[in-house]
């Protein structure tokens, strides 16, 4: 199955929200607020960063390269023994929370000087989903963590917007599935790494 198309709905309920909620809801492509640390992403999400990555001009593959690689030099600073496929179980929770911890203020590889996403449509799901709140049918509640909320008072203050997340996720699996077996790995769906990483070894 198709991922992008799976964030696309992601991106409508945000589309949906704003227009329930006019001039409340800040997040905007050029806002690079939550653009900070180290992630973790899902293969999926890995797949579809390269699949964009390369339909960039040379120069911009170039430069995010080389961010990408500083990013993973003061990983391996960090985490020396922590390399290619840099998969996020290899290290634990405790020991990934610290690193991403160690590294919060370091940008995503993947902005520009303006701070602008440069795959902006290829981002991952967690940057799709960190600036409002969600609600699912199954009681789930996932909080807004947009590190600036509290710098507009409507949006903070804003309940979480409905989505059903439980039938997203299950056909989430199934792009999963897709991107291991692409991959040739198809023990690995449940694999995760960093933008980072995804952009060097991809």
């Amino acid at each position: 199955m198709r991922y992008l198309p799976l964030l696309h709905e992601v991106d409508q309920w945000q589309r949906d929200a704003a227009g329930r909620n006019p001039g409340v809801i800040p997040c905007h492509s050029g806002c690079s607020a939550c653009c900070l640390g180290p992630f973790d992403i899902s293969i999926a999400d890995a797949a579809t960063l390269v699949e964009g990555f390369a339909q960039l001009p040379e120069p911009e593959r170039e430069d995010i390269q080389r961010r990408a690689a500083s990013q993973l030099a003061r990983v391996a600073e960090l985490e020396p023994g922590w390399t290619a496929p840099y998969d996020v179980s290899a290290l634990g929770e405790e020991r990934f929370d610290r690193l991403t911890e160690a590294l919060h203020d370091v940008p995503c590889p993947v902005l520009d000087h303006a701070g602008r996403c440069r795959l902006y449509d290829h981002r991952p799901l967690v940057c799709r989903i960190m600036g409002l709140g969600m609600r699912t049918p199954a009681r789930r509640v996932i909080d807004n963590d947009c590190p600036i909320r509290e710098d507009f008072p409507a949006y903070a203050a804003l309940p979480p917007q409905p989505f059903d997340l439980e039938e997203w996720e299950d056909r989430e699996e199934l792009a999963l599935e897709t991107a291991a077996g692409n991959a040739g790995a198809s023990g690995a769906v449940g694999f995760e790494t960093i933008i980072a990483a995804a952009i060097s070894t991809g």
